[in-house]
């Protein structure tokens, strides 16, 4: 693993752990609409976008890992994002949630508020997070669906490799079998030459013991003639 990724890693631990800090304190801040809070929700949402772009590189340096071993970095990754997706959440209930002081102010502190305020104020209260815990099964799916496309170019990438192993297996197997039939062709060649001359050579031997027995036959006449 590079340097870069565990650098990218420390910073993205350091980041989460301020995040988490600030998250739990939103809540306790006075006032809805106060100065400190809007600082405290602003600085959140900018360090929520750091620590996203830390991930995205992140990711990049573990695509440039083997596939052989990038399922370690691969589920490491997967449970950055699951905390990731984690911390957005609580970010949206801190911003929605109430304080003592916050009901307070919109109750009033003489507890003369109506009944129907209070019962009006849980269910918007309520309506909110279900809307909060809408937002994160659609982010759950959506990173189950992303992992999903990152395994699936994994496979892609690795049929690839190894129809490209094939590939060049077979263009070795013809480029033997192209040598084999060249060998083929010159041992036909050589083989050809020695039978025509074994043929001339027979050819010469019959040829010569015709010669021969003529010879024999010529001088046994002249033989007889002479006596």
């Amino acid at each position: 693993m590079s340097a870069d990724f565990q650098g990218y890693e420390q910073d993205y631990g350091v980041l989460t752990a301020d995040i988490t800090n600030r998250i739990g304190k939103i809540p306790k801040l006075a006032g809805g609409e106060s100065e400190e809070k809007k600082q405290m929700v602003m600085n959140v949402e900018k360090q929520l976008e750091e620590a996203k772009e830390l991930l995205e590189q992140m990711d990049l340096e573990v695509r440039e890992i083997p596939a052989q071993s990038r399922g370690m970095y691969s589920n490491r990754m997967r449970s950055y994002k699951q905390e990731m997706s984690k911390l957005e959440a609580d970010f949206k209930r801190s911003r929605i949630a109430y304080s003592d002081e916050v009901r307070n102010e919109l109750l009033g502190d003489d507890g003369n508020s109506s009944e129907s305020q209070l019962i009006k104020l849980r269910e918007e209260r309520a309506h909110l997070l279900d809307n909060t815990e809408r937002l994160d099964r659609s982010s759950r799916r959506l990173e189950a669906g992303y992992q999903i496309a990152v395994e699936t170019e994994q496979i892609g990438q690795n049929i690839l490799e190894n129809l490209n192993q094939d590939r060049e297996k077979i263009q070795r197997a013809r480029e033997r079998l192209r040598e084999t039939d060249t060998n083929l062709g010159k041992s036909s060649r050589i083989l050809t030459g020695m039978l025509r001359r074994i043929i001339q050579n027979r050819l010469l031997v019959f040829v010569l013991g015709i010669i021969i027995v003529i010879t024999i036959i010529l001088a046994i006449y002249f033989s007889f003639r002479g006596h």
